[in-house]
């Protein structure tokens, strides 16, 4: 019985001291009670798919640098970006990007260019196919984004112009987004445009991953328990498993077709080479590059490459419907430079779009305030700790800015910063514009910058033109709208009725 008594005792007194130098740790920084000695919270405001308004909220009430978590800090102001966020090495990504892994089995997880923290294996996966990400790189890519506008146009005019029903746009913009990203990757969409329907549940399993995975972002050494886990496994399938089977089904396709028509592949010209071809050849060309690096690099291209690229466009198209006076300026502009320079019908090519000034603006202002990814870039301070405005941070310590936050900082864009105003961009001052641009967080900063940026902006570039040149939009319910934010922005209910517009030519 005095054993027990002194074990009991021992333990509380061991608890006690872990509470108060948890508490103390960073005790000058400033933020709730409970955040301070547990991570709970942290989980329980992402578990509500509303964690962007809970942190800006804290923002808004405790400043600029709060205490999220015993060992977390959030910071929102902008001008920190290049700190925590630096082109040189040093900052490691934090164990957050942990529980992002996708578990494989057998102790393993896959590592991928926006979720590895070993610097050695994102210098072996990312070096080889920054170069296909490039913006020329890129645009021999267009063929494939036109051939999947073709057919969104096809089944617009079919399923609503020619029957006058009401769809959601946010549903289309989805599916468009993913097929285009199929066809760029693998040759071949999916076929949520033609059918008109999530496939295969492939999008619910991954919104369902999502959901599983964002709480575990926040308490990672749980999700290595409760989720990758191989004696967890043998009854309940790791989450993600079923997109890297449907990845793993496409390469393994190419693969044997490749061996079947080699020469067919390999006489390709570039801009006839999807990304996965393209994938390939470099791993048979390069011995060096590990043998999984093409399961990663397709397994971005279809699962993060596609939502991110999704959430964005839902974005745009919400808040120009929403404010129908923009809508009409940017399609004047579009008249203009149609009447200018040409346009070519149905759908425009990159270069006669990619330079509009409002056309820009609108895009700029859609990733400021509803970026893809809404809680902090966890990063890890390095030796000799670092000072974020009157708060020194030491070594360990996890920091991180949430895109949602600092894109929508008052002191930075202004006291209408949580408002849609495109013509935030077009100041004539130029130091001004330049800092907002290097205010946005949204495409990630410093060495981890997000890779497909050039590939989410030829898919909205080209598909709001086209959209804007060929349909007259009817936004029905602003009120339907909703966003939800697993460490995915997913927005919802774009309600609308479309018609042709008038004198709209169908030419080559």
């Amino acid at each position: 019985m005095a054993t027990i008594q002194i074990s009991l005792i021992a333990a509380i007194g061991l608890l006690t001291v872990y509470l108060v130098y948890t508490f103390r740790k960073l005790g000058s920084i400033p933020g709730p009670f409970w955040g301070r000695i547990s991570n709970l919270p942290r989980v329980n405001w992402v578990k509500t798919g509303r964690s962007h308004e809970i942190h800006q909220d804290l923002h808004r009430k405790y400043g600029d640098v709060v205490r999220f978590g015993p060992n977390m800090v959030s910071v929102a102001d902008p001008a920190c970006i290049p700190v925590i966020y630096p082109m040189r090495p040093g900052f490691p990504k934090g164990q957050f990007y942990r529980a992002l892994m996708p578990y494989t089995g057998k102790g393993k997880s896959l590592p991928a260019v926006f979720n590895t923290r070993d610097e050695a294996i994102l210098k072996q996966i990312k070096s080889p196919i920054a170069p296909l990400f490039s913006l020329s790189n890129v645009l021999t890519l267009e063929p494939f984004v036109t051939r999947t506008l073709e057919v969104l146009l096809e089944q617009f005019d079919a399923r609503f112009v020619q029957t006058g029903k009401t769809f959601d746009l946010a549903d289309w913009l989805q599916y468009y987004s993913f097929d285009v990203m199929g066809t760029l990757t693998l040759s071949k969409r999916y076929g949520f445009l033609e059918h008109g329907k999530d496939v295969n549940g492939m999008l619910l399993s991954i919104w369902n991953y999502f959901k599983a995975a964002a709480p575990m972002t926040q308490i990672p050494w749980f999700d290595e328990i409760w989720n990758k886990n191989s004696w967890v496994n043998i009854f309940t399938p790791p989450g993600g498993f079923s997109i890297l089977r449907i990845v793993r089904g496409f390469i393994e396709e190419r693969q044997k077709l490749m061996e079947e028509k080699g020469n067919v592949y390999r006489n390709k010209k570039l801009h006839e080479k999807d990304m996965l071809s393209r994938f390939l050849e470099l791993q048979q060309n390069n011995p060096s590059i590990p043998p999984w690096s093409v399961m990663a690099w397709t397994f971005s291209n279809v699962f993060a490459g596609s939502d991110s690229t999704a959430a964005i466009l839902r974005a745009i198209w919400y808040n120009l419907l929403a404010h129908p006076h923009t809508l009409e300026r940017l399609h004047n502009e579009l008249k203009e430079t149609e009447q200018t320079r040409g346009l070519k019908h149905p759908i425009p090519d990159w270069g006669q779009v990619s330079d509009l000034p409002y056309l820009d603006a609108c895009i700029n202002e859609a990733v400021r305030l509803h970026p893809p990814f809404c809680l902090p870039f966890e990063r890890v301070v390095p030796h000799g700790g670092i000072t974020i405005g009157a708060h020194y941070l030491p070594e360990g310590t996890v920091v991180g800015m949430s895109p949602y936050v600092t894109n929508r900082h008052r002191p930075t864009f202004g006291e209408d910063a949580d408002e849609w105003n495109p013509d935030r961009w077009l100041c004539e001052d130029e130091q001004q514009r330049k800092k907002l641009e290097q205010s946005i967080l949204t495409f990630g900063a410093g060495r981890r910058v997000c890779l497909g940026k050039h590939v989410a902006v030829l898919e909205i570039k080209k598909l709001i033109p086209t959209l804007l040149l060929n349909y007259e939009f009817k936004l029905l319910d602003p009120k339907r709208y909703r966003l939800e934010n697993f460490w995915f922005f997913q927005p919802q209910g774009i309600d609308v009725k479309i018609r042709k517009r008038a004198n709209t030519e169908r030419q080559s």
